[in-house]
Order: C-alpha cells, then structure tokens, then sequence
C-alpha cells in the first residue's frame, strides 16, 4: 500500500512559519497561568477522592458479596 507523501519543506522555511504563527498566539498573563493551574489541580484533586472513594465503596460491596 502507497504511503501518500509529505510535502517537502526547507528547514528554515519551516523555522521561520513557526516563529510566525507564535507571534500570532494570544499568551495568557501569569495571573490567568496561576489561576487555571489552581482549577485544574482542584479539580485533579476531587476526582481524585470522587474515584477513590467509589473504589472503596465497591471493595466494601465486592467483600459483602463474596464474604471476604
């Protein structure tokens, strides 16, 4: 089966689209960094329990069941 083939693209005409498009990225403040991590991180951390404790749960359930 024929791959099909990638365009060939000199180095530094590749280096140089890329240094385009970053100047075109809207880079968040360091507040706006700081806070989003704290989301995620928070949010990490409750579904973090959330499964943990539904794992303990369903052991307890497993263990009843099968008289463990």
């Amino acid at each position: 089966m024929d791959r099909p083939k990638l365009p060939s693209v000199a180095p530094v005409q590749f280096v140089r689209e890329v240094v385009t498009e970053l100047k075109k990225v809207t880079w968040p403040t360091r507040d706006e960094t700081v806070k989003l991590t704290a989301v995620v991180i928070a949010i990490s951390i409750i579904v973090a329990v959330f499964i943990g404790g539904l794992d303990a749960i369903l052991v307890k359930i497993t263990g009843l069941l099968f008289k463990r």
